[in-house]
């Protein structure tokens, strides 16, 4: 076995939160400031987005100090799940953001107000819009090298925000060329949906991550390329498994030599090839098992964990890989999804009122039968 400590680059990830939360902060003021000088809707949507970003940057740099901590007696695999619950928390904000939007659109459809100050509202909105594409650059790039979903969902929110500014200066700009007052709901509505999208597939990828998905396509294949440079010697392996916890990697595998090793010999082999992954991907805590090829029921293992009959003793084995369980990601981002639209529909029928709360408690209403639906999908996946 190979006890890989977490990277010791774990720690500094918090400069990034800290970062996203700096310019959180420094666009909330930009954009309340337009929205106080045009009257815009859209800058008004934008600047409540700003805000999201804010409590999701301070939930980002809670979980990642807490996925940093080491493993411990109650947690003898780490904390690196932590990074999920951050991620699919921050895609259910966005979901409520954009559903914040949508509301401020519908209202100012069916009451057109006339804006005033274009010309400074767009400049001071494109100022906030540049800081948040520089940081979610940022962020996006720390989280792929480090392998951070946190800092990868932060940063996705953020562009989600870059767009939605984009598409409402492209309004204001159409409004000021056109006198076109619904052009300013139109454009909310359009990036409403594409925040939707954002939402909710940070919502599955967290989803699968607690549900212990596999590790990424070309980490297996260096795993693989690794393993079959062993098979060349003559050793063989089955029952291959992987998942991922934030920046952590866990793999299990069986080694099957010939009979005639000694203790020492094969542990001298598992010593070389977890040292070989271990250069490869230096974050994974590797656990082999050493089986004699010659044994029938070394090769059964690997049916019976699975709940299969037990095969007929055969010569090879190919590695199996686990199956990602799309459909319960799937039903597990539904339920997410569904209790965010039934509390924010829920609450939002409470404060409105005549038509604005019925379409509100409907939502709420979808909201439930989408949970629910959520629910069935994973307990068959």
């Amino acid at each position: 076995m190979n006890p890989a400590a977490p990277p010791a680059t774990t720690p500094s990830l918090a400069r990034f939160a800290w970062l996203s939360i700096l310019a959180a902060i420094l666009t909330i003021g930009l954009k309340a400031q337009a929205y106080r000088m045009t009257g815009s809707v859209g800058l008004l949507s934008d600047a409540a987005e700003s805000l999201v970003n804010l409590v999701a940057a301070i939930v980002a740099l809670t979980m990642l100090g807490f996925a940093a901590r080491p493993a411990d007696s109650h947690h003898p695999f780490g904390h690196g799940k932590a990074e999920y619950f951050s991620s699919g928390f921050e895609g259910a904000l966005i979901l409520v953001a954009a559903g914040g939007i949508v509301w401020a659109a519908w209202e100012r459809l069916g009451h057109p107000q006339p804006l005033a100050r274009l010309d400074i509202g767009i400049a001071v909105s494109a100022a906030a819009g540049f800081i948040n594409l520089a940081v979610a650059r940022v962020l996006l790039r720390a989280g792929r090298k480090y392998g951070s979903i946190t800092l990868e969902a932060d940063g996705k929110h953020l562009m989600s925000d870059v767009w939605t500014t984009g598409a409402i200066l492209l309004a204001l700009g159409g409004i000021a060329w056109t006198g076109w007052q619904w052009l300013d709901p139109a454009i909310a509505f359009l990036a409403a949906v594409q925040i939707v999208w954002s939402g909710l597939e940070l919502m599955i990828r967290s989803a699968s991550g607690l549900l212990d998905a596999a590790i990424p396509e070309a980490e297996m294949m260096d795993i693989e390329r690794i393993l079959e440079g062993y098979r060349a010697e003559g050793i063989q392996f089955h029952d291959l498994r992987t998942r991922a916890a934030g920046m952590q990697r866990f793999m299990t595998v069986h080694v099957l030599v010939p009979g005639s090793y000694t203790v020492q010999a094969g542990h001298d082999l598992l010593e070389r090839i977890e040292a070989d992954i271990g250069a490869a991907l230096p974050n994974i805590v590797i656990v082999t098992h050493l089986e004699p090829l010659e044994d029938a029921a070394s090769f059964a293992h690997d049916q019976i964990e699975r709940g299969l009959p037990r095969p007929e003793p055969r010569q090879k084995t190919e590695v199996t890989r686990p199956v990602p369980a799309a459909r319960g990601g799937w039903g597990m981002a539904c339920r997410m999804a569904g209790a965010a639209l039934l509390v924010a529909g829920g609450g939002a029928s409470m404060v409105l009122a005549g038509d604005y709360a019925d379409i509100a408690m409907g939502a709420s209403l979808l909201g439930l039968m989408l949970a629910l639906w959520g629910g069935r999908i994973a307990k068959r996946a």
